[in-house]
């Protein structure tokens, strides 16, 4: 049986001009193989270039994951339990990085993208079903992105701030997806990602506890945690925020859109598990950051995310206000390029339509319309919203919602990467199985706790 996908470059991808110019030139025949070449440095030059060319999928896919949903839930947590729930995230982590490797092999084994292989191995109904599935699960996610990107504007304009600055988002969001090329657009995601630094200078500046975080983190009091109904909700929210739907779909996207294959998948990996710990470290100083400063002063309850940046201010100075708050706004905007990017994706992907950046709007009308109406869609509905409506919720429903349509996902998926037909040699294993399986199965498993907690609630009220 062949293989699903020969061990080669696509031929015109991104990949193939950088690797031809990285490969070494075929030595003379004359050559001492046993004298050092001149070229060696070169070389090494050019196996650094080989690594910057793979560099992307893995960083924006997790980077876009500390949204403006994933840095309000972070500062909830922090705030509310302070560094107790540190631990859940280090293991929500090792499920992330498990998922976006299974997306990352996927991608480079069968040089599809997630909703293709869907389509093609489950028929149209199952395809519908997840297609519905993913779009409400980022309609709500790209309304959130509107939502923190709202609150920032309110932070320094008051409540009228979301009717200016919501539209301009919106603007600067199409016309950045719609305009540029894959590699640019890879290239100005990849720079947003390097914003999200700022947390980490905001916790460095206030001060972290290492010993304190280190313990909450590796050796965590699990039976002195007030576990409640609501302690199962922000962890529902946790995973909710970092693992979304919209993450696999995008990353194996552009995993083929940049001609990813096997050959490149060692280092396509280390781009994945790069960008998941870069994300889970930036998350882990929102965490800390909250804890330090709002929940040892009594504030455990916050309203937006912007009110974060505010209370920071005369606990840590103002600079550390504006640069949570920069942060904030940062992404915010990469998350509303990217998840309404995955729909794209997926949406053209089911149907058997032809998607890519790049590419005129007239040439990929489902693709660039998809993208369009649901930033349409999702920032009308911010900007008409009452004024004085509750971001927060909005914010921590979106990752509710996301936890909950999770498993959909993530069970279509096990399924195909355990098919040999598909996989070949490339298959899981069985400890790869073992982690997802587990991050499905605790979704799966919260996510139902919580629905029969709200219609017990609801049956029950206090």
């Amino acid at each position: 049986m062949p293989e699903p996908r020969d061990i080669r470059e696509a031929e015109g991808s991104p990949l193939a001009t950088m690797s031809a110019a990285a490969s070494p030139p075929p030595a003379s025949s004359g050559s001492a193989s046993s004298t050092p070449s001149p070229a060696s440095a070169p070389r090494r030059r050019s196996r650094w270039l080989v690594l910057l060319s793979v560099l992307g999928p893995g960083v924006i896919s997790a980077a876009a994951g500390n949204d403006a949903g994933g840095i309000t839930t972070f500062s909830q947590v922090g705030a509310t339990y302070g560094f107790t729930l540190l631990w859940c995230l280090a293991l929500v982590t090792v499920g992330l990085i498990v998922v976006q490797e299974m997306c990352t092999r996927m991608g480079a084994v069968t040089g599809k993208g997630l909703a293709d292989l869907i389509r093609e191995n489950f028929g149209l109904k199952v395809t519908m079903f997840a297609m519905i599935v993913l779009l409400i699960a980022n309609f709500a996610i790209t309304v959130s992105e509107f939502a923190g990107i709202a609150a920032v504007g309110e932070m320094f304009l008051g409540h009228s701030a979301r009717k200016i600055i919501v539209p301009v988002a919106m603007l600067l969001v199409w016309g950045v997806v719609s305009r540029g090329s894959y590699q640019k657009i890879e290239r100005v995601f990849l720079i947003a990602s390097l914003i999200f630094l700022t947390y980490i200078v905001t916790a460095l500046k206030i001060g972290v506890p290492w010993g304190q975080v280190l313990h909450a983190t590796f050796l965590p009091p699990l039976s002195k945690l007030p576990w409640s109904g609501d302690l199962i909700v922000m962890i529902v929210t946790l995973i909710g925020t970092t693992i979304s739907p919209y993450m696999q779909f995008y990353q194996q996207s552009a995993v083929r859109d940049k001609g990813i294959s096997m050959k490149d998948y060692a280092l396509a990996k280390w781009d994945t598990i790069l960008g998941c710990m870069l994300s889970s470290i930036v998350a882990m100083f929102i965490v800390v950051t909250c804890a330090q400063e709002l929940h040892t002063a009594g504030i455990t309850q916050i309203d937006s995310a912007g009110q974060v940046a505010i209370a920071l201010q005369p606990l840590a100075g103002k600079y550390a206000s504006i640069l949570f708050a920069f942060g904030l706004l940062n992404a915010s905007l990469m998350a509303a390029m990217v998840v309404p990017l995955s729909s794209a994706y997926a949406v053209t992907e089911s149907l058997g339509w032809e998607s890519g950046l790049g590419r005129r709007i007239r040439e990929l009308p489902l693709f660039y319309g998809t993208y369009g109406a649901l930033i349409l869609l999702s920032g009308l509905l911010i900007m008409f919203l009452p004024a004085h409506s509750n971001l927060i919720q909005i914010i921590l429903n979106a990752q509710i919602v996301n936890c909950a349509l999770l498993p959909v996902e993530l069970i279509l998926m096990l399924i195909l990467i355990n098919r040999r037909r598909i996989m070949g040699r490339y298959k899981n294993t069985i400890g790869m199985n073992v982690v997802a399986w587990t991050t499905t199965a605790i979704a799966a498993s919260l996510s139902l706790f919580l629905l029969v907690r709200q219609i017990w609630t609801a049956i029950h009220p206090a």
